[in-house]
């Protein structure tokens, strides 16, 4: 897969996610070292982390409360979303105890503050979840992320993951096989239209 190919269309898989083939641990491994080469500030290097969630037992706790989080997000928000785009999560939400993989990325650190600082911490991480699913793709894995949790319940999946409390969940990825290797570019605006030059509001 060339390299245009692969950024235009690795998407947010929910439907054409394979639920029952496994993923194995050397694949993935080899993803997650290919996402530690992103980008990240050197101050937060040493404190970044992966969590990879495999145990059915495990996800089975953990669904419930993606999902309960996810209905809400939906109930309040969803009335603005396209019915596919709409129908898609909730699909999502209905199979989380199947996905094969969680993937965790976590941060040490609590961020507060101004903004140049909650950008430099949340942007050390955003680089690599991103080469992630990208590495995923480009193996015939497909992702998408399910941090529905984060809203009100981080605490609740750090205890049953054991994650430290001084630890950020920043972004949690749904992982699997996919059932189509078939994906086109998303609808979005024309770049003539959003991208401005000098100054805001002028275009080209």
């Amino acid at each position: 897969m060339d390299t245009d190919t692969l950024l235009t269309t690795t998407r947010s898989v929910r439907r054409k996610l394979d639920l029952d083939r496994p993923v194995e641990p050397d694949v993935l491994a080899d993803c997650l070292r290919i996402a530690q080469q992103a980008p990240i500030a050197g101050a937060f290097a040493a404190g970044f982390r992966w969590l990879v969630v495999d145990d059915r037992a495990t996800k089975d706790q953990l669904a419930p409360i993606i999902r309960a989080d996810g209905e809400k997000s939906f109930d309040t928000y969803g009335a603005g979303l396209p019915e596919r785009t709409l129908a898609s999560g909730r699909h999502l939400l209905a199979v989380l105890e199947r996905i094969p993989v969680y993937v965790v990325a976590c941060l040490t650190g609590r961020p507060t503050g101004e903004h140049a600082v909650l950008t430099a911490f949340y942007g050390s991480v955003y680089p690599a979840v991103w080469s992630l699913q990208l590495a995923l793709r480009s193996r015939g894995l497909g992702s998408t992320i399910v941090g529905y949790h984060l809203a009100g319940h981080e605490a609740d999946v750090a205890r049953l993951l054991g994650i430290p409390p001084e630890v950020t969940q920043v972004s949690m990825l749904a992982v699997g096989y996919t059932t189509t290797g078939t994906f086109r570019p998303g609808a979005r605006p024309a770049v003539e239209d959003i991208t401005y030059y000098n100054r805001w509001g002028t275009t080209a």
